[in-house]
């Protein structure tokens, strides 16, 4: 089948996120009948097949969040891009669908037959320095990132978990403690490998492949395997942040006084505000374990003794009982959110907040707060606005810029109180939303349903990302562009007007 990538596609979105091209059952293939082809496929590549029972399969497949059931046909661990075009091939030809998996933080259950094409291996980090950019491959993290810029007096745009890959960091948006002076991370990208769903492997920039390079920033892995990306870095090497931690009974004036305090800060500053609830574990700090507390994270850009002046307000509000403020080396801007490393069970859900009204903070309180039977390990709210707000040089997939603060809720996802953690975060989505309408964004929440998977863009952009798998992946191969389309249909269905939908 031949086809022009950049233009219109016929778009026959499916009605659920796993019916299109789904085989018969009589006929889906599975590891067994597959075994011949994958020795085949072994001996065309240059990286390894792994096979399910060993232990090389298990460690590969198994994602950060150990929630999500990963079991694919096999996994291929490609060395190059060139593995890349030849298992997307593969599975195009034997009928199976392409999920992708570096660290595996935003990993989806998929039921469908699958071939996991795991790029760990694709680990080049190049740094020039003159021109201020990055080329990195799909199997690098965050903190090897900021090290490399680091030794250049530079900085990347990471996110506030450094131990996160970088392409799924990048395709979803990417915010981090700084966002609010630079923008999403997806903004400072240049260019795009990617192998495509099609099998072919592709450049996508602003010039080449221009929707392609719109639809990757925003669009996840809906339109196929990121090879590797190139972004710009940051002329910073220091920033002044850190975070304090209240007791849990000042939750009440803390949070009031924060949302106001927020609301005036200038772009220099970045700021979240956490209720945790942390289990007693050897990398949670005793002050902070088996209690409710609040933590109040803070960045700024630019001068320390401005930014000491800009958080002095929240420094008095109460005593801290753990953590600090300070000038932080920016390869440590992990240490402002100290988000958990190990892997773990975890439920996540978010939502995007158009305002932040004092009702706003009561409703949270009131399921969240010291006195609420609240399951939820973290609950989140992170102050968006400034750099964020504008489109970026190159408009991209990110849509909702408008958004005030986006609300997460964090969970274990593990009996006995899985059932307890997603009913509670689906009540705080459902308490706030009337100041949101239900917008969420790419990267937090992960999901395949495609009423969910439809808040996060506007309906010109899913659209559009839509037709863009359809030309790029006509046979529907990339896993991930399943909800996308069904959610395109969704809306298309529901025009001009969304329906309620139910977190």
């Amino acid at each position: 089948m031949s086809f022009t990538p950049d233009a219109p596609a016929t778009l026959d979105a499916p009605t659920t996120p796993d019916s299109a091209a789904t085989p018969d059952a009589a006929t889906t293939p599975d590891a067994a009948a597959l075994r011949l082809p994958l020795a085949d496929l072994a001996g065309k590549i240059s990286g390894e097949v792994l096979l399910p029972g060993t232990a090389a399969y298990a460690a590969a497949a198994t994602p950060w969040n150990v929630a999500v059931a990963v079991t694919p046909v096999a996994v291929v661990a490609v060395a190059d891009a060139a593995d890349v075009v030849t298992a997307v091939r593969f599975a195009d030809t034997h009928d199976l669908d392409v999920t992708v998996q570096a660290t595996g933080h935003g990993a989806l259950a998929h039921t469908r037959p699958s071939l996991l094409v795991h790029t760990g291996r694709l680990d080049e980090v190049t740094i020039d320095p003159a021109a201020r950019r990055a080329r990195v491959g799909a199997g690098v993290r965050w903190q090897r990132v900021l090290d490399a810029a680091a030794e250049h007096g530079l900085g990347a745009l990471a996110g506030s978990a450094p131990h996160v890959g970088v392409v799924g960091y990048l395709t979803g948006g990417g915010l981090s403690p700084v966002s609010r002076t630079y923008g999403y991370g997806s903004d400072l990208v240049t260019a795009f490998d990617v192998v495509t769903g099609d099998g072919e492997l592709r450049r996508a920039t602003a010039t080449e492949n221009a929707g392609l390079f719109w639809a990757l920033r925003g669009g996840k892995g809906a339109l196929g395997v990121v090879t590797a990306v190139e972004f710009e870095l940051l002329d910073l090497d220091h920033v002044y942040g850190g975070c304090l931690y209240f007791d849990g009974a000042d939750a009440d004036r803390v949070l009031s006084a924060w949302k106001t305090w927020s609301a005036t800060l200038p772009e220099q500053a970045s700021t979240s505000i956490a209720i945790l609830r942390l289990p007693a574990m050897p990398a949670v700090p005793p002050p902070l374990a088996d209690r409710c507390t609040v933590a109040v994270r803070f960045a700024w850009v630019g001068d320390p003794a401005d930014g000491e002046r800009v958080i002095d307000p929240i420094r008095g509000l109460a005593p801290a009982i753990f953590g600090g403020l300070g000038v932080l080396p920016f390869t440590a801007l992990g240490m402002i959110h100290a988000d958990p490393v190990d892997p773990m069970p975890v439920h996540e859900r978010s939502l995007l907040l158009r305002e932040l009204p004092d009702s706003a903070v009561r409703a949270l309180l009131a399921l969240t707060g010291p006195a609420a039977d609240c399951p939820q390990v973290i609950v989140e709210l992170r102050l968006l606005g400034g750099a964020l707000a504008r489109e970026p040089r190159e408009s991209s997939a990110v849509c909702h810029r408008e958004a005030t603060y986006s609300l997460l809720t964090i969970g274990i996802a593990a009996p006995p109180i899985v059932e307890a953690t997603a009913g509670h975060a689906a009540a705080v989505l459902e308490a706030l939303r009337p100041w949101s309408g239900g917008i969420s964004g790419p990267n937090f929440g992960t999901t395949t349903d495609p009423a969910i998977v439809a808040l996060k863009y506007d309906m010109a952009a899913l659209t559009r990302l839509a037709t863009l798998t359809a030309s790029y992946d006509p046979n529907a191969r990339m896993a991930a562009s399943h909800p996308v389309r069904a959610a395109a249909g969704l809306m298309q269905s529901q025009s001009p007007s969304r329906s309620r939908v139910r977190f």
